[in-house]
């Protein structure tokens, strides 16, 4: 079999060598056309199931929402490992899937299993997909910094926030760009106790009063001289003056009591449990680039 090999090579010496060649081309070729990465993809296929609970503990995101979503999970075909993890209004669950398994069919059932959960869950809690990344999917991380002080804090958060995350999240390959650090800047209402009780106005009427007010309203079209004119109320709370003047309730002699006589209203920072450091150089606004998968 061998010698018959090599008096076949040797009689045709010149295909031979065009053959040698052609290989030699295409390993040459693969050898310049192969892809590589300095952290390889090794991780599992997982989906990631996050769930916020506000002003919760652990144990009742524990009860209430971390084990109906993992019981539920255990039923994801292909699923190897469910994990769950419950934190002070937050809980995440991690769903690992068997090798070989594609992340959009595992993402789809996942979301399909969310369908059937989402009725046992305490009222205005919705669970969210992760995204669509691996493990290892976090790529870049960069800072925001202001070296003039002309910008605190709040500011440079509101950047990240409004001008650097939606341009970057068009970017092919991300998957997600996460905002940390920094301020997150919210209208915060520090009602008075004694005003409320003074004025015998419960705290939830205050709540109801603000959400009410923070609306647009739409009316219907009135016609005149053959010209349409859209009446509608514009209701959405710009400032704090806009605020200050939201009708809460009305005395004995029907005047109306304003939020600003139960309440001081001003912005502040949303409530944080982190902060980002920059080479021990103080706190900086920053940003996470998480890459898609199979990017």
């Amino acid at each position: 079999m061998i010698s018959s090999i090599i008096e076949s090579s040797i009689k045709n010496r010149i295909l031979v060598l065009i053959m040698a060649i052609l290989l030699a081309f295409g390993g040459y070729w693969s050898y310049k056309n192969m892809p590589l990465d300095a952290i390889p993809d090794l991780s599992d296929v997982q989906v990631i199931v996050f769930t916020e609970y506000p002003g919760q503990s652990p144990q009742v995101v524990e009860d209430q929402v971390t084990y109906p979503l993992t019981t539920a999970m255990l039923a994801v075909p292909y699923s190897k490992v469910v994990r769950g993890y419950s934190f002070f209004g937050l809980s995440f669950v991690y769903i690992i899937f068997e090798d070989g398994t594609d992340l959009y069919w595992a993402r789809s059932r996942v979301l399909e299993s969310l369908n059937y959960v989402s009725g046992d869950l305490p009222d205005k809690v919705t669970p969210t997909l992760g995204p669509d990344a691996t493990g290892v999917g976090w790529v870049y991380e960069y800072a925001l910094i202001d070296k003039t002080g002309k910008h605190d804090l709040a500011e440079l958060r509101s950047i990240q926030d409004w001008y650097l995350r939606y341009p970057l999240q068009t970017v092919k390959g991300v998957a997600e760009v996460a905002s940390i650090g920094g301020f997150v800047k919210q209208y915060q209402v520090e009602v008075d106790p004694n005003a409320l009780q003074a004025y015998n106005i419960p705290l939830s009427k205050v709540k109801q009063a603000i959400q009410r007010s923070n609306s647009d309203v739409g009316g219907r079209l009135i016609e005149m001289a053959e010209t349409e004119y859209m009446v509608r109320g514009l209701g959405y709370i710009r400032s704090v003056a806009d605020l200050n003047v939201i009708p809460v309730g009305v005395d004995a002699n029907g005047t109306p009591i304003r939020l600003q006589d139960v309440a001081h209203v001003h912005l502040g920072p949303e409530l944080r449990r982190g902060l980002v450091e920059l080479n021990g150089e103080g706190e900086v606004a920053a940003g996470v680039i998480i890459m898609r998968f199979g990017e």
